[in-house]
């Protein structure tokens, strides 16, 4: 009988980033080169079981768990901070079809690991319809954001923000709160501990699922022209 993968995140993940943190350049990395491939496909086994649990209950495009995590490899190009590797572990699942709207996330790093979703840099037509949607009638997205699962798993709405009301949408529009935002997103931070824990796969897969009323309505009201067609 073949030996089954070990589908959680170790302790070694953890190590290995804060090794790197502290020795963030090309020579070390280079000579810890077969310590990082281990790390990276325990983290492509990890990606890929918790692509499985999401395919049963949501449809996406990202063919495989390896596909879905992001390169080590900083773009230093237009940063301040050239130290040439990331210190954390990402990835990213995208839903299939534009009737499915909306991205999940998750970053795994010392005392800085996160599940996250939602709609990072929307375009200008994007944010148009949702803005509209929200203007004629707040309530659908107001329900969502107040339940109990979803004030339980994420607390509020995060994303950046206008300091002012965008174009074409009045100051004191009672649904102001929820207008200026520029990214509409949603976020679960996780301690060390819960990320070593056994259970931990489990409950990435149901933050990703608790997600699915909010992407849901962002889905319809981004694959509709504005009037409901």
């Amino acid at each position: 009988m073949a030996k089954q993968q070990k589908t959680g995140i170790s302790p070694k993940a953890f190590t290995f980033l804060e090794k790197l943190r502290q020795h963030n350049n090309r020579e070390w990395f280079n000579e810890h080169k077969p310590e990082f491939q281990e790390q990276q496909q325990d983290m492509e086994v990890f990606a890929e079981a918790l692509l499985q649990k999401m395919n049963a209950h949501d449809v996406l495009e990202t063919p495989s768990g390896k596909s879905s995590l992001y390169r080590i490899y900083r773009d230093v190009r237009f940063s301040n901070d050239k130290t040439p590797y990331k210190t954390h572990w990402s990835g990213s699942f995208k839903r299939a079809t534009k009737q499915r709207r909306g991205g999940y996330y998750f970053h795994i790093e010392h005392n800085n690991s996160f599940i996250g979703g939602g709609f990072w840099g929307p375009s200008a037509d994007d944010l148009r319809l949702v803005r509209e949607d929200i203007a004629f009638d707040d309530a659908p997205l107001r329900k969502i954001i107040q339940s109990k699962n979803f004030v339980k798993n994420f607390g509020s709405l995060e994303g950046e923000q206008l300091k002012t009301a965008p174009k074409g949408f009045p100051n004191d529009h009672s649904a102001i709160d929820l207008l200026r935002y520029k990214q509409y997103l949603v976020l679960r931070k996780f301690s060390d501990e819960e990320v070593l824990s056994p259970s931990f796969l489990d409950e990435a897969d149901k933050t990703f699922q608790a997600m699915r009323p909010f992407l849901d309505y962002m889905s319809e009201v981004l694959s509709s022209d504005g009037n409901g067609a």
